[in-house]
């Protein structure tokens, strides 16, 4: 039998966390353990013990963020013997009973070191949160992608990402120093770069906030700069944006960053937004100011 264990994080979203454990605990192919690192300021321990399953509940007193929450909690999935591990956010959820299932399946069938499900929008499932490339054309038109079936060489990670075991030793844990947004593209590029075979199933899916309100189309959607709410959060973004252009030296990029970023403050007359996100941006670029800054964590919600 396949031993599965889900990494999971949470923080301060009791009500959504309670929904991705039974979520989870209904799936026709049992998870062997849940390994939930718990960062919040209102613990969840109550949630848990009203959970079905083996929940290995890990209390830390720190914000790791959700890159930090996610190493941590996929050491701990490791360790449990797991053959495969699923990740999950609190505020996401399995869409059905046969979401490992159908994974695990496609997994065998095509090899995969990764599969994940289409991330589809908790407020309105017909439509993607995260958008697909299909074609040279941006979608997030569920109904558009299920009769395709399977798409190589494309997910979304980390919701509902299954990983086997053996990618974590090639190409490590999720960068803590990200703490939020951009840990997930680092970990694919170095996934990109060892070779492994990956893709998404889009006959199956997990339940996710959509983005869509941070995407910012300009020059008819041509760049599409990417604009979070909240200082806290734009200050990660940006900064780690600017680290990864570096780090990955994506010309690409680089060009529709120093160009979309500005010209959307510009456009919206944000002055104060443009020397933020250039403070921001250069220092990631510089390799620079990495953690979580004191004075912007009023609100340290992933």
């Amino acid at each position: 039998m396949t031993n599965v264990a889900v990494a999971a994080v949470t923080f301060d979203r009791h009500e959504e966390l309670g929904l991705l454990l039974k979520g989870l605990a209904q799936q026709s192919v049992p998870v062997t353990s849940v390994a939930l690192v718990d960062s919040g300021t209102r613990p969840a321990a109550d949630v848990v013990a009203a959970a079905d399953g083996t929940i290995n509940y890990l209390r830390s007193e720190a914000n790791l963020g959700g890159a930090g929450g996610f190493a941590y909690a996929i050491l701990a999935a490791l360790a449990s013997g797991a053959d495969w591990i699923w990740l999950m956010d609190d505020d996401g959820h399995p869409e059905d009973a046969r979401c490992l299932e159908v994974l695990l399946a496609a997994a065998g069938e095509h090899g995969l070191d990764i599969v994940s499900p289409l991330v589809v929008a908790t407020e309105d499932p017909n439509r993607l949160s995260f958008n697909f490339r299909i074609n040279g054309l941006l979608t997030n038109d569920r109904t558009r992608l299920e009769p395709l079936g399977y798409l190589p060489d494309m997910l979304h990670f980390f919701n509902g990402a299954l990983i086997r075991r053996e990618v974590f030793h090639t190409v490590g844990l999720p960068d803590l120093k990200f703490f939020i947004r951009g840990d997930e593209v680092d970990f694919l590029a170095k996934v990109k770069k060892a070779g492994l075979k990956y893709g998404t199933v889009a006959t199956t899916a997990v339940r996710h906030p959509a983005s869509w309100a941070e995407m910012k189309p300009i020059f008819r959607g041509f760049i599409t700069p990417v604009i979070p709410e909240g200082d806290f959060k734009r200050y990660c973004y940006f900064r780690n944006r600017g680290y990864l252009t570096r780090r990955y030296r994506n010309l690409r990029w680089f060009a529709a960053d120093i160009i979309g970023f500005p010209y959307y403050f510009l456009s919206v007359r944000d002055g104060v937004g443009l020397v933020r996100w250039a403070r921001a941006y250069s220092a990631g670029f510089r390799g620079r100011g990495f953690g979580a800054p004191e004075e912007l964590m009023k609100s340290t919600a992933r």
